[in-house]
């Protein structure tokens, strides 16, 4: 079955403490079923420092968030909506949204 939500997508957020905040996929980690928006899931990593008379930071970043968390935003509507495929004639499978019921690609 192919990806319902692919890297470049615009997302909103449907859960958690960034709930309605939206973003750009920047990266689907398809193994455990996670994905990275930009803008979205902001955490601080201390990192120390790694050589002598180099000074430690603290880095702020986006961390993965379940992709059940996220809902693909129609291009056509600019609205949430599920999605869903459907078989074109030569054979490939293309998505749809359920809302507009038009191709997303």
């Amino acid at each position: 079955m192919p990806a319902k939500i692919k890297k470049g997508d615009k997302v909103v957020v449907i859960a958690g403490k960034d709930r309605g905040k939206r973003g750009t996929v920047r990266q689907v980690i398809t193994k455990h079923n996670r994905v990275i928006v930009e803008g979205v899931n902001i955490i601080k990593k201390h990192m120390r420092a790694r050589q002598p008379g180099q000074a430690s930071q603290i880095i702020e970043r986006e961390a993965p968030i379940h992709i059940s968390n996220v809902m693909l935003i129609d291009p056509n509507t600019d609205q949430p909506t599920r999605v869903t495929f459907r078989r074109r004639e030569d054979g490939t499978l293309v998505r749809v949204g359920k809302r507009s019921g038009e191709d997303i690609e």
